[in-house]
């Protein structure tokens, strides 16, 4: 049997509303998937920022320790070690918006001269620094 009629049985280019619909929410669960590792990321690199300027200063105070024969009993001044020409030429900042809290004499061997507020926070520098 030969239809008659054969252009009523072809089917309009285009895609339907349920085809359309599926493409639209495939992409949005993809840059859904974008932007949480794009924050994971962003969060990593904050930590590793924080935990840098963290051993850049320790590694400052232990410098102008050794070089002025300061013991532990002395005070540490933040001005013998940031500043134009000295060990930091500027005072680091916390990438997370943390303060860092300075020690007020220089610290023994295995303890930080710095802490970040932020450093009970499991996403940011660890809180103890056992092992740097």
């Amino acid at each position: 049997m030969k239809l008659t009629n054969t252009q009523s049985m072809k089917r309009k280019a285009g895609m339907t509303l349920i085809e359309l619909t599926v493409v639209i929410l495939v992409l949005l669960s993809l840059i859904a998937i974008l932007f949480v590792g794009a924050n994971a990321w962003k969060k990593g690199s904050d930590r590793a920022a924080c935990i840098m300027n963290i051993r850049n200063v320790q590694q400052a105070v232990r410098g102008h320790q050794n070089m002025a024969n300061k013991t532990t009993t002395d005070d540490l001044t933040k001005t013998d070690i940031v500043g134009t020409g000295g060990y930091l030429e500027t005072d680091p900042s916390c990438p997370s918006a943390g303060t860092y809290s300075w020690v007020a004499k220089y610290p023994a061997v295995g303890t930080p001269a710095v802490t970040c507020s932020k450093s009970g926070d499991l996403q940011h520098a660890p809180s103890s620094t056992t092992g740097w």
